[in-house]
């Protein structure tokens, strides 16, 4: 890689990879392996924009690279023309709830809501008025009023659930679009969000009689899929992270709950009734093979969800809901471990800190002292490597080799280690001490 790479974007990628977490921004710099599970994301992107619907799955181990798949899907999804929503469950947010954690996770996503001129979220109050100037466009064409020509488009949402509420809050906020009323917009954007608590607050505000509350965050984001194309835009992507934590849920109402949400979303998807609507989970895999407390506990999920038997001994399937991320093989993460080293020269080849060789060394260091797990769950050594090039790049004349026999893992269960980083099964963790 000689094309030279902006300080903005390399800093953003190795100060996220450093950290052990998925940088937002130039994932396609670092990306390695797993062509077919990508063209397979793709051609659901394309199914989306055309008004069908997607479901799938991303199962992979801790640290296995779901969450950076996830956002490279993202960021596909972004210049295909999609409006992408992105969050993650915690015991606060989830997909069905009677305690406000539904509606909280609803919030969330909307707050995260982007477009390829917004990518960092926000972006909610652009999609709004991007349909405003189009009724106001094709208004002036008809000479109509502009709300009777917004209601007119808006007339097909009211087949569907809060439909007509959704409608008046749309034609509230280009009334106070065009009043210079910012008290009106603010509460219409609040109420497309989620943020308001009770129904009186929003009547009072709005003069609707409904909210997003915890039973009809799925309804409301098949609406807002459906306005976003009206918006323009290509459809809607919806992006779960996670998931494992409703396989934490020790009540078993709860989960089975969130479960059956998860099955009417799943056969929406299938039979095509959610209108250019995608739905991308991620999960390990006792989240989905459990047979006591994951998916395969609810048997509708585990029938739908199964794996084709006919696909093993190397043989694939990437046509089902679930797509398994298989482990990077050993040369995949070298010509990882080789974009990880450009990305921190700036792209420049002249300046790169260690050659392919130190490169191999590297990878032989680590295979002796924690075995194929550092290539399988890479995050762990992507960080020992950025750590190895750091001091490479401040102490001027040590070389890598001298490193590479003085490296020494530590595995701590317990206390706390130098340079702590997760090492994939929740309670194991690896410090690099060079």
């Amino acid at each position: 890689m000689n094309d030279p790479i902006r300080p903005r974007d390399r800093d953003a990628v190795i100060q996220s990879l450093r950290a052990g977490v998925v940088p937002r921004s130039g994932q396609h710099l670092i990306q390695v392996g797993r062509s077919r599970e990508i063209e397979t994301l793709v051609t659901d992107i394309a199914r989306i924009a055309d008004g069908g619907s997607a479901f799938r799955m991303v199962i992979g181990e801790y640290g296995a690279g779901k969450t950076f798949f996830l956002n490279l899907v993202r960021a596909i999804a972004l210049e295909k023309k999609l409006v992408v929503a992105n969050a993650d469950l915690n015991p606060d947010r989830r997909l069905y709830a009677s305690g406000g954690q539904a509606r909280s996770l609803y919030a969330e996503l909307m707050r995260n809501l982007s477009t390829r001129t917004k990518p960092d979220g926000g972006a909610i109050t652009g999609v709004v008025e991007k349909f405003i100037a189009t009724a106001r466009t094709e208004a002036k064409a008809s000479n109509q009023s502009t709300e009777t020509v917004l209601r007119q488009k808006l007339d097909q949402l009211t087949e569907l659930v809060n439909g007509y509420d959704f409608a008046d809050v749309i034609a509230a906020y280009c009334r106070g679009y065009e009043d210079g009323n910012e008290k009106l917009k603010s509460d219409a954007v609040r109420w497309l969000r989620g943020e308001f608590a009770t129904k009186t607050d929003a009547r009072q505000a709005l003069g609707v009689r409904s909210i997003v509350d915890d039973s009809e965050v799925y309804d409301q984001l098949k609406l807002m899929a459906r306005f976003v194309r009206l918006a323009g835009f290509s459809g809607l992507l919806i992006g779960l992270d996670e998931l494992v934590n409703l396989y934490k849920l020790a009540n078993t109402q709860a989960r089975n709950t969130n479960y059956e949400q998860i099955l009417r979303i799943l056969n929406d998807s299938l039979q095509g009734t959610a209108v250019g609507l995608g739905f991308l989970l991620g999960g390990t895999p006792e989240f989905l093979l459990d047979t006591r407390r994951g998916l395969y506990s609810y048997p509708a999920l585990q029938s739908r969800l199964a794996q084709n038997t006919f696909a093993s001994n190397g043989l694939v399937d990437f046509s089902g809901p679930v797509v398994r991320l298989s482990s990077l093989t050993p040369e995949d993460f070298f010509v990882l471990l080789q974009k990880i080293r450009s990305v921190y020269a700036f792209g420049n080849s002249g300046k790169v800190l260690i050659p392919d060789q130190g490169i191999s060394s590297f990878m032989e260091h680590c295979s002796r002292r924690i075995g194929d797990t550092y290539f399988r769950t890479p995050r762990t050594t992507i960080t020992a490597f950025i750590n190895m090039l750091a001091v490479l790049e401040q102490n001027p004349g040590t070389s890598w080799q001298d490193l590479l026999g003085g490296i020494e893992v530590v595995v701590d269960r317990g206390g706390m280690a130098d340079q702590l980083v997760d090492a994939g099964d929740g309670d194991e963790f690896a410090s690099f001490k060079l």
